[in-house]
């Protein structure tokens, strides 16, 4: 399912990684909020895929609970 999507305790200590890159699927979704222009995005990261950042996406959304949280509150 996230074929593109790696864990290795040597490389970040674990934490989910794009391809055995030393790039963090966190670090993918900053980058995606922090760049509006994809093109750019891609000048910057030039080892990353649109399929990475597609991967990204889905392994965050999986990770969360399904929680209503009241943002009033919260």
């Amino acid at each position: 399912m996230f074929d593109r999507i790696s864990r290795n305790p040597e490389v970040l200590n674990g934490l989910p990684c794009i391809r055995n890159l030393r790039i963090s699927v966190k670090r993918v979704l900053e980058i995606s909020a922090i760049y509006d222009d994809r093109k750019e995005l891609f000048r910057e990261y030039a080892e990353l895929e649109e399929l990475d950042l597609k991967q990204a996406l889905e392994y965050a959304a999986a990770s969360l609970e399904d929680k209503i949280i009241d943002l009033k509150t919260a």
